[in-house]
């Protein structure tokens, strides 16, 4: 048992409170052999990283990503029947207290919003989205700005990962950093970690959020 609190929580979507992959590789996969790449490999990059960095890589900085960005856009928007939630996530979301967490994703805001209201997550207090950010994950600005909008210090957080790139984008914006599921990554060694999100108890604190992990 683990017990700690914290000013606020910072909550990555994919992998960690949704289990998307079936659809991120639907469309990824789509969009790797329509544009001529290697599934696998496109597949290999994709996990927790926004959709405009993925483009610029395979594509180039110099492209014009925009097309495909508004295609990979709307078939998220309409690709998700296979999300299903992470076991525990929806429950555990519940028990936050309001005001105290955020949402921190490399998906587009619509998407996501959808997403979560569809498995039955409660009404999202802060969202920092895809088109919120200039760099995204391992890039510390987004969950900086999901600090920002609770009104707390990064360094008073608590960040849920699931990706090498989310765990090092939480580390480097100075929060805490909890791994779930079984990512194993220089960026992850001495980091606590949970297999989901079955054991965890968010309440209201002092501080603003209680956290218990059995």
């Amino acid at each position: 048992m683990m017990a700690l609190e914290v000013g606020g929580v910072l909550l990555d979507m994919d992998g960690t409170l949704i289990d998307s992959t079936a659809t991120v590789d639907v469309v990824w996969g789509d969009f790797a052999r329509e544009a001529g790449f290697d599934v696998a490999e496109v597949l290999a990059h994709v996990h927790g990283v926004p959709a405009r960095a993925t483009l610029r890589r395979f594509l180039g900085d110099t492209s014009d990503i925009e097309p495909w960005f508004a295609r990979i856009s709307a078939w998220e928007n309409e690709r998700f029947d296979a999300d299903v939630e992470i076991p525990g996530a929806v429950a555990a979301v519940h028990g936050l207290p309001a005001g105290r967490w955020a949402v921190v994703t490399s998906a587009v805001r619509t998407a996501a919003l959808r997403r979560l209201e569809r498995l039955g997550f409660p009404p999202i207090d802060a969202l920092v989205a895809a088109e919120d950010v200039a760099h995204g994950k391992p890039d510390p600005e987004p969950f900086r700005r999901g600090a920002a909008a609770l009104g707390v210090a990064p360094e008073d957080c608590l960040v849920l990962e699931d990706s090498d790139a989310g765990v090092r984008s939480g580390l480097a914006a100075g929060c805490r950093v909890i791994v779930v599921g079984g990512l194993a990554t220089p960026a992850t060694a001495g980091l606590a970690r949970i297999p989901d999100l079955t054991a965890v108890r968010f309440g209201a604190g002092e501080r603003g959020v209680t956290v218990e992990l059995g």
